[in-house]
């Protein structure tokens, strides 16, 4: 059972403003992080950061980043963001979500200060300094910090990250960053700092000059400085071969599904030798790979039918994701379980994920507070040419799954995508009622 004081943290917490559960949108500052932070005894200066963004796979990058570190035996600690279940998730150290009392700890650190604050911190902005805070409590030697939001006024960036870390740039959170991919990249950049190293794996060269303007010191970018060379599919995942500035490791097995994870798996990699600024033995990172685990991510979680969850939650997402399903599972007849945020197109969503060739689509509605209206969803679908028959709209989660296992015949396929919050969720309700 949870404990009583972490409870009442968790209320506390609950009670700010949070921009992931619909909550209002501040005036862009690193002001109120800045204080906080500084009450605290700004614990990010404690230890070297590496600070991750990009538009998809940065959950995935600066988990790989921090497994890889910590198999080279460092003490390494990790912040992403959001949590699939239960916040602990997004602060980790060796690889483990934080424990509740250490949680209730650092929560209870920031809650000691707020009041000296001008006016109370976001959900997002406590999280963050808890995290910095814990991890100089616990002398990591290796922060990886994935950014919530852009950059440029993300609560992680009161931190000066020592290598700055880009997976890759598209349309996503426009209302945000703005809406070309030269704005997003623009708002990105900002965790440059100068005469940091700089992992670029956006390969687009007319908006590289974007993050150069920023003044890093070594850059290394994808497809120059480091490759994926090979990547093939395999019994549960994929077999890559990288390149390195001065190293080269062939046949890695990734036990996770999706073309694009090999690319996650280069930016890491590149990451983790520039940390060290030299290559790491073979043996540790066939090692590290091989046990790497990413939930969420093109999950697979039931067999007969099949059933996949990944947090798809943009049109690049989606398209990758789709690519994923027809490259490495049987065919079969395919229910799409689809959820997503307000700000999203439905109709562009459900068209990326496929929607036309399912067999069903079962739309609903996570319990985010920015959650889109499933009928919109649903009405997505029939305008997509789905047949009516074949489209459902469920009140919850819980029920969306249930009905599409249901109609799913056991040579079929699953595929729960949308939001992060849709894949927690149903990650939940499998778990309560698991599949063969």
């Amino acid at each position: 059972m949870q404990d009583v004081k972490l409870d009442q943290v968790l209320q506390w917490l609950d009670a700010h403003t949070n921009l992931e559960a619909g909550g209002a949108v501040r005036r862009p500052n690193l002001e109120r992080i800045a204080r906080l932070v500084e009450l605290l005894g700004s614990p990010q200066r404690d230890y070297p950061v590496v600070h991750v963004t990009g538009t998809n796979g940065k959950t995935t990058t600066t988990r790989m980043a921090a497994h890889l570190l910590t198999a080279r035996g460092l003490s390494v600690g990790a912040y992403t963001s959001p949590h699939l279940e239960r916040v602990n998730e997004r602060i980790a150290w060796a690889g483990e979500p934080i424990g509740d009392d250490a949680l209730a700890e650092g929560l209870s650190a920031v809650r000691a200060v707020e009041g000296v604050l001008s006016e109370p911190p976001s959900y997002f902005e406590i999280l963050t300094a808890a995290a910095y805070r814990l991890f100089a409590d616990w002398a990591v030697e290796v922060a990886a910090v994935e950014v919530g939001l852009g950059g440029t006024w993300d609560a992680t960036n009161v931190a000066d990250g020592t290598i700055a870390v880009v997976t890759n740039v598209s349309i996503d959170h426009t209302e945000y960053l703005g809406p070309t991919r030269a704005s997003i990249a623009a708002e990105k950049a900002g965790i440059i700092k100068p005469g940091a190293t700089l992992v670029l794996g956006e390969a687009d060269l007319e908006l590289e000059e974007i993050f150069l303007e920023r003044g890093p010191g070594r850059v290394l970018r994808r497809g120059v400085d480091f490759a994926v060379a090979a990547n093939r599919p395999a019994h549960g995942g994929r077999v890559v071969d990288l390149l390195m500035p001065g190293s080269e490791y062939r046949d890695l097995y990734l036990p996770l599904h999706g073309r694009f994870q090999a690319d996650n798996a280069a930016i890491a990699l590149a990451t983790a030798e520039a940390f060290f600024d030299a290559p790491l033995e073979a043996e540790l990172v066939e090692g590290a790979f091989a046990s790497f685990r990413s939930p969420g991510r093109l999950e697979v979680v039931g067999r007969e039918p099949l059933v996949v969850l990944d947090g798809a939650h943009n049109v690049a997402g989606a398209e990758a994701l789709r690519v994923a399903l027809d490259e490495e599972f049987l065919p079969g007849p395919r229910t799409l379980v689809v959820g997503m945020m307000r700000e999203k197109d439905p109709l562009l969503m459900l068209g990326a994920l496929g929607a036309r060739e399912a067999e069903w689509v079962v739309a609903c509605r996570s319990s985010s507070a920015r959650a889109l209206d499933p009928q919109a969803v649903g009405a997505a679908a029939l305008d997509l040419g789905v047949a009516s028959a074949h489209v459902e709209v469920a009140d919850t989660v819980a029920e969306g799954v249930a009905r599409a296992l249901a109609v799913t015949p056991p040579d079929g396929q699953v595929v729960v995508a949308g939001s992060l919050y849709l894949v927690g969720e149903a990650r939940a309700a499998l778990a309560r009622h698991p599949t063969q």
